[in-house]
């Protein structure tokens, strides 16, 4: 349950984050930081791929960027993965938009004449660069968590359902058949999960992102096992991430009947490792100027790779 601005957890597992693909840092630190007013919350330069395909299927040098409303342990934030070299990534129907509270952030996009639509009386429609959206319910920001629900596109509701609720154990919160979408969480005070029906294949294109939850580290083999067991698809096993002078963390990447990647990580160490970085700001205004990958691509008359 959830005490003003502090979190009680009594609850075993926990929505943490979504990675999205960014192919301009700039543009896109200026949306999180200026436009939704999120912080930096840390950054970390990487000189090849990780090990559980976090940046995707690249070797190459990549950054990370975790940028939230407050710190991972009760917000939901973001996870900017940046690779060197690739400026472009391909949206599909998979991602369908990240819903959160806050007024400021309306008014900051009004300022700054960053698009926006009306989609309801209190509710706004923007996009991240590459494209992502995103939806923006036009009231005073909470206390609590700001960031309200992550969509998802589904082939099949009944199939996406048992996967989420029954093998992962997340409750069905609430259920809209007329509309084709169901409303998952681990708790009520937690982002949640919205599965959206949309009558067709779920394309990722290049830009797929991935999902993030937590759990008592002694849950990992079990969830592996019973993946395992019901024949489901596990992108990664059980594996050790190593972060430089920080915890190692250990993670299961599943991926659901649509493909939508779900990576499950140790608790304990990742409260570790996810904690905030106070130079983490000035980390990525260094790295971002440092990154001359845009000056040497337009001074050869080329394009970044697209994805």
């Amino acid at each position: 349950y959830c005490l003003g601005r502090n979190w009680i957890v009594t609850f075993n597992r926990r929505a943490l984050h979504f990675v999205f693909k960014v192919g301009d840092r700039a543009k896109t630190a200026t949306f999180y930081r200026d436009v939704l007013g999120m912080k930096v919350l840390r950054h970390e330069e990487f000189e090849e791929g990780c090990k559980a395909t976090c940046n995707g299927p690249y070797d190459g040098k990549w950054s990370k960027t975790m940028v939230g409303f407050g710190p991972e342990d009760n917000h939901f934030v973001a996870e900017l993965t940046y690779n060197y070299g690739v400026g472009d990534y391909q949206l599909g129907n998979d991602f369908l938009g990240l819903t959160l509270q806050s007024s400021k952030a309306v008014s900051n996009a009004k300022r700054l004449g960053w698009p926006l639509t009306q989609v309801e009386d209190a509710l706004y429609l923007t996009h991240a660069p590459g494209g992502y959206p995103f939806y923006i319910v036009d009231k005073e920001q909470p206390t609590t968590d700001p960031v309200q629900k992550v969509s998802l596109g589904v082939s099949d509701l009944k199939r996406s359902t048992h996967y989420w609720a029954t093998l992962l154990g997340m409750k069905l919160m609430n259920q809209n058949e007329k509309n084709k979408n169901v409303l998952l969480g681990f708790a009520e005070c937690q982002c949640k999960l919205e599965l959206r029906d949309i009558s067709g294949t779920v394309d990722h294109g290049t830009a797929f992102g991935r999902i993030a939850f937590s759990c008592p580290r002694e849950q990992l083999p079990d969830l592996e096992a019973l993946m395992k067991k019901e024949n489901q698809n596990i992108l990664t096993p059980l594996v050790s991430l190593d972060t430089p002078g920080k915890a190692t963390v250990e993670v299961v990447i599943l991926t659901d009947p649509d493909g939508h990647e779900i990576c499950f990580v140790g608790d304990e160490a990742f409260r570790q490792l996810s904690a905030v970085d106070p130079q983490g700001n000035e980390l990525l205004d260094k790295a971002m100027a440092e990154d001359r990958s845009d000056e040497w691509f337009a001074k050869h008359n080329r394009q970044k790779a697209a994805a």
